[in-house]
Protein backbone atom coordinates (compact mmCIF):
# COMPACT_ATOMS: atom_id res chain seq x y z
CA UNK A 1 0.00 0.00 0.00
CA UNK A 2 1.24 3.47 -0.83
CA UNK A 3 2.63 5.12 2.33
CA UNK A 4 1.79 8.78 2.81
CA UNK A 5 3.10 10.94 5.63
CA UNK A 6 0.28 12.35 7.72
CA UNK A 7 -0.14 16.13 7.72
CA UNK A 8 -2.43 18.33 9.79
CA UNK A 9 -5.17 18.28 7.13
CA UNK A 10 -5.17 14.49 6.65
CA UNK A 11 -8.11 12.63 8.19
CA UNK A 12 -8.18 9.33 10.01
CA UNK A 13 -9.92 6.31 8.49
CA UNK A 14 -12.74 6.79 11.03
CA UNK A 15 -13.20 10.33 9.76
CA UNK A 16 -13.57 9.44 6.07
CA UNK A 17 -16.87 10.63 4.63
CA UNK A 18 -19.43 7.91 4.01
CA UNK A 19 -19.69 7.18 0.28
CA UNK A 20 -23.34 8.26 0.09
CA UNK A 21 -22.43 11.58 1.70
CA UNK A 22 -19.42 11.82 -0.63
CA UNK A 23 -21.83 11.70 -3.57
CA UNK A 24 -23.93 14.47 -2.05
CA UNK A 25 -20.82 16.58 -1.38
CA UNK A 26 -19.63 16.22 -4.97
CA UNK A 27 -23.08 17.20 -6.26
CA UNK A 28 -23.15 20.25 -3.98
CA UNK A 29 -19.72 21.33 -5.21
CA UNK A 30 -20.74 20.94 -8.86
CA UNK A 31 -23.96 22.90 -8.41
CA UNK A 32 -22.17 25.59 -6.40
CA UNK A 33 -19.49 25.93 -9.06
CA UNK A 34 -22.12 26.48 -11.76
CA UNK A 35 -24.13 28.86 -9.61
CA UNK A 36 -21.16 31.00 -8.61
CA UNK A 37 -19.64 30.98 -12.08
CA UNK A 38 -16.29 29.61 -10.92
CA UNK A 39 -14.68 29.76 -14.33
CA UNK A 40 -11.25 29.39 -12.78
CA UNK A 41 -11.81 25.71 -11.98
CA UNK A 42 -9.60 23.68 -14.30
CA UNK A 43 -11.78 21.91 -16.89
CA UNK A 44 -9.75 18.73 -16.52
CA UNK A 45 -10.95 18.45 -12.92
CA UNK A 46 -14.63 18.51 -13.87
CA UNK A 47 -16.61 16.19 -16.07
CA UNK A 48 -16.94 17.55 -19.57
CA UNK A 49 -20.45 17.89 -20.99
CA UNK A 50 -20.31 17.17 -24.72
CA UNK A 51 -22.77 16.63 -27.52
CA UNK A 52 -23.54 13.10 -28.71
CA UNK A 53 -22.98 14.30 -32.26
CA UNK A 54 -19.77 13.12 -33.85
CA UNK A 55 -18.19 13.09 -37.26
CA UNK A 56 -17.47 9.75 -38.92
CA UNK A 57 -13.90 9.87 -37.62
CA UNK A 58 -15.14 10.14 -34.05
CA UNK A 59 -14.48 13.83 -33.38
CA UNK A 60 -17.19 15.79 -31.58
CA UNK A 61 -18.92 18.54 -33.49
CA UNK A 62 -19.60 21.88 -31.87
CA UNK A 63 -22.90 21.73 -30.00
CA UNK A 64 -25.47 24.44 -29.32
CA UNK A 65 -26.97 22.33 -26.53
CA UNK A 66 -26.62 23.72 -22.97
CA UNK A 67 -24.14 22.01 -20.67
CA UNK A 68 -25.64 19.00 -18.93
CA UNK A 69 -25.41 18.28 -15.21
CA UNK A 70 -22.32 16.28 -14.29
CA UNK A 71 -22.71 12.52 -14.23
CA UNK A 72 -23.55 10.74 -10.99
CA UNK A 73 -20.60 8.93 -9.46
CA UNK A 74 -20.62 5.14 -9.59
CA UNK A 75 -20.96 3.73 -6.06
CA UNK A 76 -17.72 2.61 -4.41
CA UNK A 77 -19.10 -0.91 -3.96
CA UNK A 78 -19.60 -1.29 -7.71
CA UNK A 79 -16.26 0.30 -8.58
CA UNK A 80 -14.45 -2.21 -6.36
CA UNK A 81 -16.49 -5.35 -7.15
CA UNK A 82 -17.18 -5.23 -10.91
CA UNK A 83 -13.82 -5.22 -12.67
CA UNK A 84 -11.85 -6.32 -15.71
CA UNK A 85 -8.44 -7.50 -14.51
CA UNK A 86 -7.70 -10.79 -16.23
CA UNK A 87 -4.58 -11.33 -14.14
CA UNK A 88 -6.99 -12.30 -11.36
CA UNK A 89 -9.54 -14.14 -13.51
CA UNK A 90 -11.92 -13.67 -16.41
CA UNK A 91 -15.10 -13.06 -14.40
CA UNK A 92 -16.10 -9.55 -13.33
CA UNK A 93 -16.11 -10.63 -9.65
CA UNK A 94 -12.83 -12.59 -9.84
CA UNK A 95 -10.49 -9.61 -9.26
CA UNK A 96 -12.18 -8.64 -5.98
CA UNK A 97 -12.20 -12.29 -4.91
CA UNK A 98 -8.59 -13.13 -5.71
CA UNK A 99 -6.91 -9.77 -5.07
CA UNK A 100 -7.91 -9.55 -1.42
CA UNK A 101 -4.39 -10.41 -0.24
CA UNK A 102 -2.49 -8.83 -3.13
CA UNK A 103 0.77 -7.43 -1.75
CA UNK A 104 1.86 -4.02 -3.02
CA UNK A 105 4.71 -3.34 -0.61
CA UNK A 106 7.53 -3.25 -1.38
CA UNK A 107 6.88 -2.14 -4.96
CA UNK A 108 9.54 -1.17 -7.48
CA UNK A 109 9.26 0.27 -10.98
CA UNK A 110 11.85 -0.17 -13.73
CA UNK A 111 12.32 2.79 -16.08
CA UNK A 112 14.14 2.02 -19.31
CA UNK A 113 14.63 2.91 -22.94
CA UNK A 114 15.07 6.41 -24.39
CA UNK A 115 15.10 8.25 -21.07
CA UNK A 116 17.71 10.03 -18.96
CA UNK A 117 16.50 8.78 -15.56
CA UNK A 118 16.65 5.06 -16.33
CA UNK A 119 16.89 2.61 -13.45
CA UNK A 120 14.85 0.68 -10.92
CA UNK A 121 13.08 2.81 -8.33
CA UNK A 122 11.13 2.19 -5.17
CA UNK A 123 7.65 3.53 -5.87
CA UNK A 124 7.84 6.03 -3.02
CA UNK A 125 11.06 7.46 -4.40
CA UNK A 126 9.69 7.53 -7.94
CA UNK A 127 6.68 9.58 -6.86
CA UNK A 128 8.53 11.87 -4.48
CA UNK A 129 7.70 15.49 -5.27
CA UNK A 130 4.87 14.62 -7.68
CA UNK A 131 1.79 16.69 -6.87
CA UNK A 132 -1.30 14.56 -6.22
CA UNK A 133 -4.90 15.63 -6.69
CA UNK A 134 -8.43 14.33 -7.22
CA UNK A 135 -10.06 14.12 -10.64
CA UNK A 136 -13.42 12.73 -11.71
CA UNK A 137 -13.21 10.74 -14.94
CA UNK A 138 -15.47 8.41 -16.85
CA UNK A 139 -14.07 4.96 -17.61
CA UNK A 140 -15.64 3.29 -20.68
CA UNK A 141 -15.01 -0.39 -21.35
CA UNK A 142 -15.10 -1.99 -24.77
CA UNK A 143 -17.91 -4.31 -23.62
CA UNK A 144 -20.18 -1.23 -23.60
CA UNK A 145 -20.32 -0.56 -19.84
CA UNK A 146 -19.00 2.49 -18.06
CA UNK A 147 -18.37 4.05 -14.66
CA UNK A 148 -17.74 7.54 -13.27
CA UNK A 149 -14.99 7.47 -10.67
CA UNK A 150 -13.36 10.05 -8.38
CA UNK A 151 -9.70 9.16 -8.85
CA UNK A 152 -6.78 10.34 -6.75
CA UNK A 153 -3.33 10.58 -8.29
CA UNK A 154 -1.25 12.80 -10.54
CA UNK A 155 -0.83 13.91 -14.14
CA UNK A 156 1.20 11.39 -16.13
CA UNK A 157 3.07 14.31 -17.68
CA UNK A 158 4.47 15.22 -14.25
CA UNK A 159 6.12 11.81 -13.95
CA UNK A 160 7.35 11.84 -17.54
CA UNK A 161 8.92 15.27 -17.08
CA UNK A 162 10.67 13.99 -13.97
CA UNK A 163 12.07 10.99 -15.88
CA UNK A 164 13.26 13.16 -18.82
CA UNK A 165 12.77 11.12 -21.99
CA UNK A 166 15.32 11.82 -24.72
CA UNK A 167 14.51 13.28 -28.13
CA UNK A 168 14.39 9.73 -29.52
CA UNK A 169 11.33 8.85 -27.39
CA UNK A 170 8.10 8.90 -29.40
CA UNK A 171 6.08 6.39 -27.38
CA UNK A 172 5.81 5.12 -23.83
CA UNK A 173 5.02 1.50 -22.97
CA UNK A 174 3.81 0.18 -19.61
CA UNK A 175 4.02 -3.34 -18.21
CA UNK A 176 1.95 -5.00 -15.48
CA UNK A 177 3.40 -7.15 -12.71
CA UNK A 178 3.84 -10.81 -13.65
CA UNK A 179 3.34 -12.93 -10.53
CA UNK A 180 1.15 -16.02 -11.07
CA UNK A 181 1.43 -16.90 -7.38
CA UNK A 182 -0.49 -13.74 -6.53
CA UNK A 183 -2.35 -13.36 -9.82
CA UNK A 184 -3.97 -16.74 -10.60
CA UNK A 185 -5.34 -15.56 -13.93
CA UNK A 186 -1.78 -15.48 -15.26
CA UNK A 187 -1.67 -19.25 -14.96
CA UNK A 188 -4.11 -19.36 -17.87
CA UNK A 189 -3.52 -18.43 -21.49
CA UNK A 190 -6.14 -15.74 -22.00
CA UNK A 191 -3.31 -13.37 -22.97
CA UNK A 192 0.43 -13.52 -23.48
CA UNK A 193 1.66 -12.33 -20.07
CA UNK A 194 2.82 -9.92 -18.81
CA UNK A 195 0.22 -7.39 -19.90
CA UNK A 196 1.63 -4.44 -21.85
CA UNK A 197 0.09 -1.21 -23.09
CA UNK A 198 1.33 1.97 -24.69
CA UNK A 199 0.65 5.53 -25.77
CA UNK A 200 2.16 7.99 -28.16
CA UNK A 201 4.25 10.38 -26.13
CA UNK A 202 2.03 13.35 -26.99
CA UNK A 203 -0.99 11.38 -25.74
CA UNK A 204 0.86 10.54 -22.53
CA UNK A 205 1.77 14.20 -22.05
CA UNK A 206 -1.83 15.39 -22.50
CA UNK A 207 -3.22 17.03 -19.33
CA UNK A 208 -6.07 14.49 -19.10
CA UNK A 209 -3.74 11.45 -18.95
CA UNK A 210 -3.58 10.42 -15.31
CA UNK A 211 -1.78 8.03 -12.97
CA UNK A 212 -4.15 6.93 -10.20
CA UNK A 213 -3.01 5.89 -6.74
CA UNK A 214 -6.47 5.88 -5.18
CA UNK A 215 -10.19 6.36 -5.64
CA UNK A 216 -12.98 7.66 -3.44
CA UNK A 217 -10.34 9.06 -1.10
CA UNK A 218 -8.85 5.62 -0.40
CA UNK A 219 -5.74 3.86 -1.71
CA UNK A 220 -6.35 1.62 -4.71
CA UNK A 221 -7.34 -1.96 -3.97
CA UNK A 222 -5.72 -4.82 -5.85
CA UNK A 223 -8.71 -5.30 -8.14
CA UNK A 224 -8.48 -1.66 -9.21
CA UNK A 225 -4.79 -1.74 -10.08
CA UNK A 226 -2.89 -1.11 -6.84
CA UNK A 227 -0.55 0.46 -6.09
CA UNK A 228 -0.81 2.66 -9.17
CA UNK A 229 -2.37 2.44 -12.61
CA UNK A 230 -2.92 4.48 -15.73
CA UNK A 231 -6.22 6.26 -16.49
CA UNK A 232 -6.71 7.50 -20.06
CA UNK A 233 -10.32 8.72 -19.96
CA UNK A 234 -10.88 9.20 -23.70
CA UNK A 235 -9.84 5.62 -24.54
CA UNK A 236 -11.42 2.26 -23.84
CA UNK A 237 -10.58 0.87 -20.43
CA UNK A 238 -8.11 -1.78 -21.57
CA UNK A 239 -5.63 1.03 -22.34
CA UNK A 240 -5.62 2.01 -18.65
CA UNK A 241 -3.08 -0.58 -17.55
CA UNK A 242 -2.94 -1.59 -13.87
CA UNK A 243 -0.29 -2.52 -11.28
CA UNK A 244 2.57 -1.09 -13.32
CA UNK A 245 6.14 -2.34 -12.81
CA UNK A 246 7.86 -1.14 -16.02
CA UNK A 247 7.79 2.19 -17.87
CA UNK A 248 9.64 2.00 -21.18
CA UNK A 249 10.26 4.86 -23.63
CA UNK A 250 10.58 3.80 -27.27
CA UNK A 251 11.18 5.29 -30.70
CA UNK A 252 8.70 2.98 -32.45
CA UNK A 253 5.12 1.97 -31.67
CA UNK A 254 5.26 -0.58 -28.84
CA UNK A 255 3.40 -3.86 -28.64
CA UNK A 256 0.12 -3.87 -26.70
CA UNK A 257 -1.47 -7.00 -25.28
CA UNK A 258 -4.95 -6.92 -26.81
CA UNK A 259 -3.64 -5.83 -30.19
CA UNK A 260 -1.23 -8.79 -30.13
CA UNK A 261 -4.03 -11.15 -29.11
CA UNK A 262 -6.54 -9.99 -31.72
CA UNK A 263 -5.51 -7.09 -33.99
CA UNK A 264 -8.79 -7.25 -35.90
CA UNK A 265 -10.76 -6.35 -32.78
CA UNK A 266 -8.33 -4.21 -30.76
CA UNK A 267 -6.25 -1.42 -32.27
CA UNK A 268 -3.35 0.46 -30.78
CA UNK A 269 -5.27 3.72 -30.28
CA UNK A 270 -8.53 2.42 -28.77
CA UNK A 271 -10.16 5.86 -28.77
CA UNK A 272 -13.82 5.66 -27.75
CA UNK A 273 -15.65 6.00 -31.06
CA UNK A 274 -19.36 5.16 -31.42
CA UNK A 275 -18.91 5.04 -35.22
CA UNK A 276 -16.38 2.18 -35.05
CA UNK A 277 -18.03 -1.03 -33.89
CA UNK A 278 -16.31 -3.92 -32.25
CA UNK A 279 -16.60 -6.75 -34.82
CA UNK A 280 -18.95 -8.64 -32.50
CA UNK A 281 -21.10 -5.80 -31.11
CA UNK A 282 -22.02 -2.16 -31.52
CA UNK A 283 -20.27 0.62 -29.66
CA UNK A 284 -23.03 3.19 -30.24
CA UNK A 285 -24.54 2.77 -26.77
CA UNK A 286 -23.28 1.96 -23.30
CA UNK A 287 -24.73 1.02 -19.94
CA UNK A 288 -23.58 2.96 -16.93
CA UNK A 289 -23.12 0.55 -14.03
CA UNK A 290 -26.13 0.92 -11.74
CA UNK A 291 -28.44 2.02 -14.54
CA UNK A 292 -30.87 -0.14 -16.52
CA UNK A 293 -31.32 1.96 -19.64
CA UNK A 294 -28.47 2.39 -22.09
CA UNK A 295 -27.23 5.81 -23.16
CA UNK A 296 -25.52 6.98 -26.37
CA UNK A 297 -21.75 6.56 -26.37
CA UNK A 298 -19.92 9.89 -26.59
CA UNK A 299 -17.07 10.29 -29.04
CA UNK A 300 -13.76 10.24 -27.16
CA UNK A 301 -15.90 9.31 -24.14
CA UNK A 302 -17.06 12.93 -23.98
CA UNK A 303 -13.59 14.49 -23.92
CA UNK A 304 -13.44 15.38 -27.60
CA UNK A 305 -13.11 19.11 -27.03
CA UNK A 306 -9.85 18.47 -25.20
CA UNK A 307 -8.25 15.61 -27.15
CA UNK A 308 -9.51 15.60 -30.75
CA UNK A 309 -6.59 17.78 -31.81
CA UNK A 310 -4.21 14.91 -31.07
CA UNK A 311 -5.64 13.05 -34.06
CA UNK A 312 -6.07 15.86 -36.57
CA UNK A 313 -5.98 14.45 -40.09
CA UNK A 314 -6.02 10.81 -38.99
CA UNK A 315 -8.60 8.31 -40.25
CA UNK A 316 -9.89 7.04 -36.93
CA UNK A 317 -11.71 4.15 -38.57
CA UNK A 318 -8.38 2.87 -39.81
CA UNK A 319 -6.38 3.84 -36.74
CA UNK A 320 -8.89 2.50 -34.25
Amino acid sequence: MLIKSRSTHDCLESEVTDHSLYLQRRRFMEVSARGLGLAAIAPSLLLSACSDAATDDGRDQASSQPAQAADELTPYKDVTSYNNFYEFGLGKSDPAKYAADFKVKPWSVKVEGAVEKAGTFDLEDLLKGVQQEERIYRLRCVEAWSMVIPWYGFALSDLINKLKPTSAAKYVQFETLYDPAQMPGQKGRALDWPYVEGLRLDEAMHPLAFMATGLYGKDLLGQNGAPFRLVVPWKYGFKSIKSIVVIRFTETEPATSWNLANPREYGFYANVNPKVNHPRWSQRKERRIGEFRKRPTLAFNGYGDQVAGLYQGMDLKRYF
